[in-house]
């Protein structure tokens, strides 16, 4: 629908509601129409048109007619009183001065205005007095029963909201409509606001089951949102698909789609998806404004799009740092330098290599002489990140007033509960100084921040603001190490951490949204920089070595790591030398890898084998669970070789 019709629409509803404000403050028939004739041509804008004051006048009467003769009148029972009959030969009461049955009462097809319409408006403007008299007489349609159960919501009263709907679903389903769709959602949130889990699922499987088409599609679809919020992509494709067999021209399940295309981060089939449920809602005349716009949006961008349509209800601060993030793109990159270091670790021994090391090892500088020393750049220089010194002033400005602390080690959250979006103070300092995005500190910070949001799982929060700060991080390093050339950024180094951390991130990121090569690339520079590793990814990029058909690469990396306690390196160097037709040396080093991890072939060779119960941490190494996890991991690429499975039984035998 073009903007202006759009724009007509909410003029033409305004039009209604201030109508009908009118007739609660002065219930009287001749003083409402004379109330028309005066202020409709204005409110509806038609003395900016072509019409001619005669026909201004006559269309607002005829309007000011239907909207009284579809209005409840709250003084008398809420029923509708409709005009009587205007006398053909007096002059008609719009105005014009002919006679009524030349005038207004010659036009045929009078307009007609729904009650429910009248009615929506209606339950907005009652008091609770109001209200409760309309259902005490239960004078209210029962599909707008909803409505009230939403503003009893709004003010926190979920039991009144759930005793109000939950008689309408008490009988048959079959029967209720379309109408009743605002019902079930909002019935669903007053149980989700009760705790009520299973009374929630009960109530939805029910309708799944003994529903009309329009209930079931909604219910599918409530269900479907809950498996995407779960992260459950199974079963809320599932719940998706039978949505869709419900009720294959419902506006919500199109809607839904996208959410749950974006939600895996699968963009490119989203736009493809909503470009055909535009061209499907035209072609069959269910054009709406709002679904045409996001379907629209959605071609251009399916996260954005997801933002537009869930602005009303998102978290304000969420939208300020949007804005923020749009300012801060063309920002140039800071230049960070390099300050060496040496480290004093008499017992830093490749074979030695714990899962997670976290010691904290002494530094010292290195004379400057080195650090200016052009040779320096080639060797691959031990450092520390050392912001330029304005941007430190501004981060211990920063550190001053924001609420959070680091996350302890290589965790990504940290080990206290913080409340960090209900004091704005930060953003409000982050609002108004863009160059903290110049910051390593700050974004660090600031990516906590996102995780620990209620709203972090959402699809777009991930898409549209934790990555541009990512990638601005990302793109700060990059500018860096391509002036300095290779060197070391340790994670035992505490200056170092943020970076690291980012970059880590990042890499989550990126694998989320399916760039397996932009997320392989990222983590071997994370692993250029910090070649001891603390988070462990080695045993990713073995995986993602493995799973790119990069036997050689998973080699090299296997050398670099002997005597691993990862799963992933000790028989990822076994499953590459298979593949190589180096049998003899892959027999060696799966003799010394069961030696370390004995649990691992009966695991990844049993078709099916019972799931342990997983400790705390979870990867111990020889360990059943690390066991189970390396099986959960890798077995698809294990049993897409063929023979080793066969081959591993025995030469466990």
């Amino acid at each position: 629908m073009p903007n202006h019709d759009m724009a007509d629409a909410q003029r033409f509803e305004q039009m209604i509601q201030r109508a009908v404000r009118q007739i609660l403050v002065a219930p009287d028939p001749e003083q409402f129409l004379a109330w028309a004739l005066e202020h409709l041509p204005e409110l509806l804008g038609l003395r900016e048109g072509p019409l001619e004051p005669n026909e201004q006048r006559r269309l607002s009467y005829l309007l000011g007619s239907a909207i009284w003769n579809a209005t409840p009148q709250p003084t008398d029972a809420f029923q509708i009183h409709r005009l009587k009959p205007h006398p053909a030969d007096e002059r008609c009461p719009c105005g014009s001065g002919d006679r009524y049955d030349d005038c207004c009462g010659g036009i045929e097809d009078l307009p007609e205005l729904a009650s429910e319409l009248v009615w929506e408006i209606l339950l907005e403007e009652l008091p609770e007095q109001g209200l409760r008299e309309a259902l005490s007489i239960q004078a209210v349609p029962e599909p707008l029963l909803a409505q009230i159960a939403e503003r009893w919501l709004d003010e926190d009263r979920p039991r009144r909201a759930t005793a109000l709907l939950e008689p309408i679903f008490a009988g048959a389903l079959d029967d209720l409509d379309a109408e009743y769709e605002p019902a079930i959602d909002i019935l669903c949130d007053a149980y989700d606001r009760l705790g009520y889990t299973h009374k929630k699922q009960r109530f939805l499987e029910r309708l799944c089951a003994e529903g009309s088409r329009a209930l079931r599609a909604v219910a599918w679809q409530r269900r479907c949102t809950m498996a995407i919020d779960e992260g459950t992509f199974g079963p809320a494709q599932d719940a998706f698909e039978a949505a869709l067999r419900s009720d294959p021209d419902n506006p919500g399940t199109a809607i839904l789609e996208i959410t749950l295309l974006a939600a895996q981060h699968q963009n490119w089939v989203a736009r493809e998806r909503a470009r055909f449920w535009r061209r499907r809602f035209r072609n069959v005349g269910l054009e709406h404004a709002g679904l045409d716009t996001f379907l629209s949006d959605a071609i251009d961008d399916p996260q954005q799009a997801l933002i537009a349509s869930q602005a009303d209800s998102l978290d304000p601060m969420l939208l300020d740092l949007t804005d923020w993030i749009d300012q801060i793109h063309t920002r140039p990159l800071p230049d960070y330098r390099l300050e060496p270091v040496q480290l004093r670790a008499p017992d830093w021994l490749p074979g030695q290599l714990t899962l997670f090391d976290d010691v904290q090892l002494q530094t010292s500088d290195v004379p400057s002489e080195r650090a200016a020393s052009p040779e320096s750049r080639h060797d691959g220089i031990t450092a520390r990140l050392i912001a330029p010194g304005e941007l430190q002033r501004l981060e211990s400005d920063w550190t001053a007033i924001y609420p959070g602390t680091k996350p302890t080690s290589t965790q990504l959250a940290p080990s206290e509960e913080i409340d960090l979006w209900s004091n704005a103070a930060w953003l409000e300092q982050l609002l108004t100084q863009p160059a903290l995005a110049d910051s390593l500190e700050v974004l660090d910070d600031l990516a906590t921040a996102l995780y620990l949001h209620p709203e972090s799982a959402y699809p777009w929060v991930s898409h549209r603001l934790l990555r541009p700060l990512l990638e601005r991080a990302g793109a700060i390093l990059d500018q860096l190490l391509t002036r300095e050339g290779p060197c070391q950024t340790p994670w035992l180094i505490l200056e170092n951490r943020p970076a690291l951390r980012l970059l880590f991130r990042l890499y989550l990121c990126r694998l989320e949204e399916r760039e397996s090569q932009a997320a392989v690339r990222t983590l071997e520079t994370l692993l250029e920089l910090n070649p001891r590793d603390h988070h462990g990814i080695r045993a990713e990029l073995m995986n993602h070595y493995l799973r790119d058909g990069e036997d050689e690469r998973a080699l090299a990396l296997a050398r670099r790591f002997p005597n691993d306690a990862l799963a992933d390196l000790a028989y990822g160097e076994v499953l590459a030398l298979y593949r190589l037709g180096r049998q003899e040396r892959a027999r060696l080093v799966l003799s010394t890898a069961i030696n370390r991890l004995p649990s691992i072939p009966r695991y990844l060779t049993r078709k099916r084998i019972k799931q342990p119960r997983l400790s705390a941490p979870g990867n111990t190494p020889g360990s059943d669970d690390q066991a189970w996890l390396y099986r959960e991991a890798m077995r698809d690429v294990w049993e897409a070789e063929p023979g080793i499975l066969a081959w591993l039984r025995r030469m466990t035998a």
